[in-house]
């Protein structure tokens, strides 16, 4: 990690405030109405930047990013809604894999989550992943984290039977609504990522109320991943 600049990604100004809470801002730089926070976190380089909420936000916010700052590698960090009985409010999930849940060219003989001429999952750098396995050891045990899979779409899920299905058919740990676009980009462009969610809210037709209630707190949790990373 040393001397490498880091590109921090999050979707709303609640995910963002737990990144900038912890970080020395130095300067602000404005492009295509997007803010582009500069500065550090524990004397590593930082850039942190709202992307705004689902898929194409997400893509257009990396890629000027990426255009624009010479960064070594990209962390994403965000809330998700929870698909597994073993993940409560406040748990941590780190993407080792990450699908489309919403691309569906099936009728072409291709599996769900499958695009043309890249395939279905994306998977974080595997030295990120080692370093954030090394990061989330120092933080206290009462904090439950998963290595696992993030399914990403642009729907928020509130239905107990689209969440099943997106279970059953990725074998996903929790949904959200940027990830994988992210992730795209980053492939598609050869930069090293990874991926950090907070369970916010756990799909049952009811969980909007969840997610408004829990998300300022469930936000420090990523943030102190990124702080010991």
């Amino acid at each position: 990690m040393q001397n490498k600049k880091i590109g921090i990604i999050a979707a709303m100004d609640e995910e963002i405030n737990a990144i900038t809470e912890i970080m020395q801002i130095k300067k602000i730089n404005k492009m295509y109405e997007l803010q582009y926070i500069e500065g550090e976190i524990n004397n590593y380089e930082c850039i942190v930047v709202k992307s705004g909420v689902g898929k194409t936000n997400a893509a257009r916010t990396t890629q000027i990013l990426i255009d624009n700052y010479n960064i070594d590698f990209l962390l994403n960090v965000g809330t998700a809604g929870s698909l597994s009985e073993k993940l409560e409010i406040g748990d941590i999930v780190i993407g080792e894999i990450v699908v489309n849940h919403d691309f569906d060219i099936t009728a072409f003989g291709h599996e769900k989550g499958y695009i043309t001429n890249i395939g279905k999952e994306f998977y974080s750098d595997k030295n990120v992943i080692k370093l954030l396995e090394e990061a989330t050891g120092k933080i206290s045990e009462d904090l439950n984290i998963k290595f696992g899979i993030i399914a990403t779409g642009d729907i928020f899920c509130t239905e107990i039977s689209m969440k099943k299905k997106i279970k059953e058919k990725f074998k996903a740990d929790c949904v959200e609504m940027e990830a994988a676009a992210i992730a795209q980009v980053c492939t598609l462009d050869k930069i090293p990522f990874a991926i950090i969610r907070a369970i916010s809210d756990k799909p049952n037709g009811n969980n909007q109320i969840e997610f408004d209630k829990f998300l300022n707190e469930v936000t420090k949790k990523y943030a102190l991943i990124i702080k010991n990373l």
